[in-house]
């Protein structure tokens, strides 16, 4: 039976883009009003030099004041990418950034479609530049929108439950790295991509999971982190075929048809770097040439990283790099808390990687685990078994236990795989402050978050995780909001999270998101969000306080 307008499945999904919606509203707004009443920090916004392969634009627009107001909001690295779609790749360092976002941009303001133009008609009205910046801003929160929603349905899909799947999406509305989803970086279109390939990819759709995952690698570098899925999909189908179902035979086309998608996944990081190459290496004298060019392997973007921004194994840890440390600390607390609650509950799934995961297990999650044209049938045979031997109403119950494991799913166990890497790369790598909106794409930290707000003392209640809320500040500091501060100047917000096997956090949440607000947030989650009309338990469970 199709789902009608009254379907649980429909309402949560038309929830979760209300919330989606209403929390990019809240961070412009906030943005357009600390741009008001601040200065801003980062005056990079004012220098804009002329293309140098380009005739300079015309400079006479009717609406000057309103395009210097749009540029003036273009700061950090919102700046690489309107200087890439604008003029295009001019110095070395601007490979450091993908160049999706940049192609949609220059595609949206310059574009007439059908015969209906898009945003080039307010170029004579605002400028170029600031019709770039529109543009940016109007794919960032359209896809935001999008990426909530795909993440809605991939929590329905892994967690097999529709409330927690509402409240994890509506946790990554408000996320602690909100404000890039709506300014001019790639958080937005990588995590539409990312997530997105992952639904596809557990629905079965290998060739659009694929597609999703290329273009998330065409929107940021860690895109190609994306493969290990296909990799471990890889691993355990081989797996199956040899052991299992002893037939070497589709082992071997399992790991070819692995490789031949993450090959797919490289393409198009490999194909950047060859852009690069080709347009700073060939044709220039031996002298003339960069350094990295007489690499044995000449990686453009690893060699950016370093000698641009000091990345590398180890080269933060020092002691002035303190205070970054702590900005990160809230969210490495979550990845780490979410990883080692998942091998303490569930250690024979995690610590072999799902191998010694029961065979009912990897059957809710069979497009993962074995081969797609033997999984249903396999499925058939043992749900037959169960019931000559043990009855229907046995193998009900046992189906219904492992449809509620939720966040302790071995479906998850990728996912914090995938995250583990991250985090790892995150803290021993790169700038370390760069984590919060490094990982705020991860499915996992949001599954932990709704799992440890439903549970009654198991984890945690979500009460005493939310009422113990304070600040430095009453109120909503200026800063807080502003996408150019870059400096920790002042709110600190803290959540003790008492946990079973774990001490009580205390976690100093970094001014770059909407923490100020969060009380606000949680009321929008905890209105927003249906109790299941009657027929579920209630979302929130024991948590009758709004909190303060």
């Amino acid at each position: 039976m199709p789902p009608t307008k009254f379907s649980p499945k429909l309402h949560h999904e038309a929830t979760v883009i209300r919330s989606a919606i209403q929390s990019r509203l809240l961070v412009l707004t906030l943005i357009l009003l600390w741009r008001t009443l601040l200065s801003s920090y980062d005056t990079s916004a004012s220098i804009n030099p002329d293309c140098l392969s380009t005739i300079p634009s015309q400079k006479n627009v009717l609406f000057h004041s309103l395009g210097l107001a749009i540029e003036s909001s273009i700061v950090w690295d919102s700046v690489y990418f309107v200087r890439i779609a604008e003029c295009g790749y001019e110095y070395e360092q601007t490979y450091a950034f993908f160049p999706l976002l940049p192609l949609c941009m220059s595609f949206l303001s310059r574009t007439v479609v059908l015969c209906v133009s898009v945003l080039a008609p307010l170029v004579p009205v605002i400028g170029q530049r600031a019709v770039l910046g529109l543009s940016g801003y109007v794919i960032n929160n359209i896809g935001f929108v999008f990426a909530a929603v795909y993440l809605y349905r991939l929590s329905v899909v892994i967690l097999k439950d529709q409330e927690a799947a509402v409240r994890a999406s509506i946790l990554f509305c408000f996320n602690p790295a909100s404000i890039f989803y709506s300014s001019i970086y790639s958080e937005t279109m990588f995590a539409l991509f990312s997530v997105g390939g992952l639904y596809h990819l557990i629905s079965g759709k290998h060739v659009i999971a694929v597609l999703w995952f290329a273009l998330s690698g065409f929107s940021r570098s860690n895109g190609v982190l994306n493969a290990g899925y296909f990799c471990f999909q890889t691993m355990h189908q081989a797996y199956d075929a040899v052991f299992l179902r002893k037939r070497p035979f589709l082992a071997l086309q399992a790991v070819v048809g692995g490789a031949l998608r993450c090959i797919c996944i490289f393409v198009p990081f490999i194909a950047f770097q060859a852009y690069g190459y080709n347009n700073l290496c060939l044709g220039h004298l031996p002298s003339d040439m960069r350094p990295w060019c007489n690499a044995r392997v000449p990686l453009l973007y690893n060699y950016i990283q370093s000698h641009y921004w000091g990345v590398g194994f180890l080269r933060y840890f020092q002691v002035k790099q303190l205070p970054n440390f702590l900005l990160a600390s809230p969210i490495l607390s979550l990845a780490l808390c979410s990883i080692v609650h998942y091998a303490k509950s569930k250690p024979e799934k995690f610590f072999s990687l799902g191998f010694l995961a029961p065979p009912e297990d990897k059957d809710s999650a069979a497009v993962l685990f074995s081969l797609a044209e033997y999984s249903s049938r396999s499925q058939e045979n043992r749900t037959r078994k169960q019931v000559n031997k043990d009855g229907p109403a046995l193998l009900s119950e046992e189906h219904k236990v492992l449809a509620k494991q939720g966040y302790l799913s071995v479906a998850v166990l990728p996912c914090i795989l995938h995250l583990g890497f991250m985090a790892a790369t995150a803290f021993f790598v790169m700038h370390v402050q760069v984590a919060t909106r490094f990982l705020s794409f991860s499915p996992p930290l949001y599954w932990f978050a709704s799992y440890i707000m439903k549970s009654h003392g198991t984890v945690c209640s979500f009460r005493t995780s939310i009422l113990s809320l304070d600040s430095v500040h009453q109120g909503v500091s200026a800063e807080s909001f502003s996408i150019e501060e870059f400096v920790p100047f002042t709110e600190s917000l803290r959540l003790n999270l008492r946990t079973e096997g774990y001490s009580s956090f205390v976690w100093g949440v970094p001014q770059l998101n909407i923490s100020s607000c969060l009380p606000l947030c949680i009321r929008i989650v905890r209105l927003s969000v249906p109790k299941g009309r009657g027929s579920g338990p209630d979302l929130f469970p024991g948590s009758s306080d709004p909190g303060r």
